[in-house]
């Protein structure tokens, strides 16, 4: 039967289901890449913020462990007091070099904002909040959907994909809605790429069908170890309302820091 008989007759040809189903995979992968980017960002934002907000209170409390620690050992001149004395110092951050200890206070201007503030006793900027809004969010599902890379046909139009998409990530992970408003008018002003149908060969097809379902397999463990990073379990205690979540832990350090004090107060 001829091409023309198989569409008259109102008959599908495997291929042409077949192929359905390798367009179907192809865009369910991509919204898999864009959830576990997303998150992905989220983890990343959070846990700066975690180390910009909490780790001052993490140091203090290590830092309070290691002399209450030497306090008890210095009373008691145990051997095992003395060992967990050495063991609490060890785990106290070390003293950064010169080049750690200035970086980001110096400029090009000279000495950084916050730099000065801190010398000069006047408030520090809180830590910036990167948060992708929920339009940033749009413009990037939208972005992402129409550039993917795995949307391409051949090397070339892989490789500009590939190009775009960094930055396009880059300017979700800062939350830069006006960039990726910009980059979404170049995408539509660029080159539109010449339509390359897929051979309707089934081994090809199904060759496209093993490439994402491996691609899938890899973006799930990569989902797996994002979910199970620390942060990334604490971010999904609170998906919602993050910057509370860390409220909540500042007063749960700062409330074990004065714990601490009370404790190596009485060592007097």
């Amino acid at each position: 039967m001829s091409e023309q008989q198989t569409e008259d007759t109102g008959d599908e040809r495997p291929e042409a289901r077949l192929e359905r189903a390798v367009r179907a995979a192809e865009q369910a992968l991509i919204e898999f890449e864009i959830a576990v980017e997303t998150f992905r960002v989220e983890v990343e934002n959070f846990s700066r913020l975690h180390h910009q907000k909490l780790g001052p209170m993490y140091s203090r409390l290590d830092e309070l462990d290691a002399l209450i620690a030497e306090a008890k050992a210095a009373r008691s001149g145990d051997a095992e007091d003395l060992r967990r004395a050495r063991d609490a110092r060890s785990l106290v951050m070390p003293m950064p070099g010169v080049d750690e200890l200035f970086h980001d206070w110096m400029g090009p201007e000279g000495i950084s904002d916050d730099a000065s503030a801190m010398l000069t006793d006047r408030p520090v900027r809180p830590p910036e909040r990167v948060r992708p809004t929920e339009e940033v969010r749009r413009l990037y599902r939208e972005l992402v959907r129409q550039a993917h890379p795995d949307l391409a046909r051949d090397d070339a139009e892989r490789e500009r994909r590939d190009a775009f998409i960094v930055r396009v990530n880059a300017a979700y992970a800062r939350g830069e809605e006006q960039v990726l408003r910009e980059l979404a008018e170049e995408w539509a002003a660029g080159p539109v790429p010449e339509a390359v149908r897929l051979l309707n060969e089934s081994e090809e097809l199904y060759a496209r069908l093993e490439w994402l379902a491996q691609r899938k397999e890899m973006l799930a463990a990569v989902a797996r170890e994002l979910e199970d990073s620390a942060i990334g379990s604490m971010l999904r205690m609170a998906p919602e309302d993050p910057d509370r979540l860390l409220e909540e832990i500042a007063e749960q350090l700062l409330a074990q820091v004065s714990e601490r004090e009370s404790e190596l107060a009485e060592f007097g």
